[in-house]
C-alpha cells in the first residue's frame, strides 16, 4: 500500500515537472521570435539587408527599398516575409503618410 501511494506521489511530481518546463520552454521560443523581428531587433546596418529581402518579390522594388530603409531607421525592425506581418513591428506598422495610408512597406 506504501509502494502505491510513494509510486503515485512520484508520478504526480514528474507531470507537474513535465507541465512546468513545458511552459517555460513555450515563453522562451516566444521570448526569441519577438526578439528576431520586434522593435530594437536590429542594427542600423542590418537595415539594408534585411530590406532587400522584404521587397524582393515586389515590381516596385525602388519605393518599396527606399521606404522599408527609412522605417527600418526609425523603428530598427523589418517584419518577416514578403508582404504583412508588420504586427511583429508596432513601430514599423503604425508610421502612417499624410493621408493615413501605411508608410512602411
Amino acid at each position: 500500500m506504501a509502494m502505491t501511494k510513494l509510486a503515485c506521489v512520484l508520478l504526480l511530481a514528474l507531470v507537474g515537472i513535465s507541465m512546468v518546463a513545458t511552459q517555460v520552454m513555450a515563453k522562451e521560443a516566444q521570448f526569441h521570435l519577438d526578439n528576431a523581428y520586434g522593435p530594437g531587433s536590429l542594427k542600423s546596418y542590418q537595415c539594408s539587408g534585411q530590406c532587400s529581402r522584404r521587397c524582393k518579390q515586389t515590381q516596385y522594388k525602388k519605393p518599396c527599398l527606399f521606404f522599408c530603409n527609412k522605417c527600418c531607421a526609425k523603428c530598427l525592425c523589418v517584419p518577416p516575409g514578403f508582404y504583412g506581418n508588420k504586427q511583429v513591428c508596432p513601430c514599423y506598422n503604425n508610421w502612417k503618410t499624410k493621408r493615413g495610408t501605411p508608410k512602411c512597406p
